[in-house]
């Protein structure tokens, strides 16, 4: 999954792809590298963000979507808000990544009726305040609890299981310990009965780790996408698409799968 931000306050790329023409040419580069999902996000949800209107929020992702939802790449946007969903779906997009696991009234009933797939995640706290002392006694139980629960509640809504993704929620409400104990068990969450998505390219985790600024991560985010393929997600979110798909044809070539 390559990442497509559109907010001017993006953290990985500083609203470089903030206009229509800019976001679209560079999801056709990600394209090109090899991603099978483009995901859109047109709300910066960094540590400390306060969030834009629907309006803003509509302008932004809508014309960018209308340019890539006719392509073979299927199109997932990445929105909390009900209303851009529904008008996201009938503009043709694929897939429906929320950070807010479908919790905002109303968001459930603006995905079931379709056939898209859907993307619930784990956060603690808001975006504005998720990384003030963030705590768990048993941070993979309470996450995997979490979202067991809002896969139930999204399948007793009619989805099919299918359809559900499921995402810990790396850096959301997460000290750096926090994330590798979810890297460390992401197996775990094959529990879900869904599939797993892994969000960890370029974040704050890598760069306490490593020392390095986010332009800086590509090698530690490789690293980290591939230990999350060891355990079992099935898709990756990420910034540098040709470089990790490198890095996960080697992989399989020594399994013995074909790269």
């Amino acid at each position: 999954m390559g990442v497509v931000n559109l907010a001017p306050d993006s953290f990985s790329d500083n609203g470089e792809f903030a206009t229509p023409q800019a976001a679209a040419a560079h999801a056709q580069r990600l394209i090109d590298e090899g991603a099978d999902i483009i995901d859109i996000g047109g709300e910066s949800t960094r540590p400390g963000s306060s969030g834009v209107t629907l309006e803003e929020e509509r302008r932004r992702v809508l014309p960018v979507l209308e340019q890539l939802a006719s392509g073979a790449v299927p199109v997932s946007i990445d929105t909390r808000k009900p209303e851009l969903m529904r008008e996201a779906i009938a503009a043709g997009a694929s897939m429906i990544n929320d950070i807010n696991a479908l919790l905002a009234p109303g968001a459930i009933e603006a995905v079931a009726a379709s056939d898209v797939a859907l993307c619930l995640m784990h956060k603690q706290g808001t975006p504005a305040d998720m990384q003030v002392k963030p705590h768990y006694d048993d941070v993979v139980a309470e996450v995997l609890a979490f979202l067991s629960a809002r896969v139930q509640a999204v399948r007793a809504a009619g989805v099919a299981v299918e359809r559900i993704v499921v995402d810990p929620g790396f850096g959301f409400g997460k000290t750096l310990e926090h994330n590798l104990e979810l890297l460390r068990r992401l197996d775990r969450f094959a529990a879900t009965g869904a599939a797993v998505l892994a969000g960890i390219s370029r974040k704050s985790m890598l760069g306490r780790i490593t020392g390095r600024e986010v332009g800086e991560r590509v090698h530690a985010s490789i690293a980290a996408a591939l230990i999350a393929a060891q355990k079992g997600a099935r898709i990756l979110r990420v910034h540098d698409v040709a470089a990790t798909r490198d890095a996960i044809a080697v992989w399989r070539a020594v399994q013995g799968d074909n790269p």
